[in-house]
């Protein structure tokens, strides 16, 4: 799949194959008599020009491009993998991120581990559904999976701090997230122990954060303080605090 964005960098894609996330897939039947398939493209450490990306890499930043196309995997909806962010060097406060919707609509799944060794115990759980120019972001102490429950495609841009790697494996030990977003309705995950009822909030409103919805986010690279909450989340624990109250 070729893309082309008004950006440079990475223009070779990651891409996510079906069997990269066959942990994470409900319908394992399905799957059996399935070949393999290109799901999704990730497209890294993106920038306009030279001077923009010395700002981004001075500050350990990285903006990426996702896209996502319409598919049904057997009885669900298209997803990603799902992780984890690992924590800040010497604090307990796990990295960010921040996603915007450039085309089409997603749906962000957020799940909230009561801590690093408790995969199944699961304190909270929130749907965010976003479309076009919506920003979400995924708070300390949470992972995510995103999925693409629309007929077009879903392109999507994220800021993250540049310092760690994502963390993949407790989604697979559970074989995905707590709830399964299925063509017929929700269902919960019964690998986990336990899980909240799964609460719905709205991308929000985050001026606070140097936010704005509708307003390309790429351009926060002249402001990039406004960012440092990506980079440095243990000076920013009040903004979280009032992020998504249960």
């Amino acid at each position: 799949m070729s893309i082309k964005f008004d950006l440079i960098g990475d223009n070779e894609p990651d891409i996510r194959m079906l069997y990269d996330i066959k942990d994470v897939v409900h319908d394992l039947e399905w799957l059996k008599s399935t070949p393999d398939k290109e799901l999704y493209y990730m497209y890294r450490d993106l920038y306009h020009n030279e001077e923009e990306h010395l700002i981004i890499q001075n500050n350990q930043l990285r903006y990426d491009i996702t896209v996502i196309p319409p598919y049904i995997m057997g009885n669900e909806y298209v997803k990603t993998a799902g992780h984890y962010h690992p924590s800040v060097p010497d604090t307990k406060i796990t990295y960010p991120e921040v996603y915007q919707v450039l085309e089409g609509k997603a749906t962000y799944i957020l799940q909230k581990r009561v801590d690093d060794y408790f995969d199944k115990v699961i304190e909270d759980n929130i749907q965010i559904n976003a479309h076009q120019g919506d920003v979400v972001i995924v708070p300390p102490g949470y992972g995510h999976v995103t999925l693409n429950r629309s007929t077009t495609t879903l392109r999507m841009a994220n800021w993250v701090c540049s310092q760690f790697s994502s963390i993949y494996e407790p989604y697979r030990r559970c074989r995905g997230a707590t709830y399964y977003f299925l063509v017929d309705g929700i269902v919960k995950n019964n690998e986990y122990e336990q899980i909240p009822e799964l609460r719905t909030e709205k991308p929000g409103k985050l001026r606070e954060f140097g936010l704005i919805p509708g307003k390309d986010m790429y351009e926060l690279v002249y402001d990039i303080d406004k960012l440092e909450f990506l980079t440095k989340p243990q000076n920013h624990t009040e903004l979280f605090s009032s992020l998504y109250k249960q």
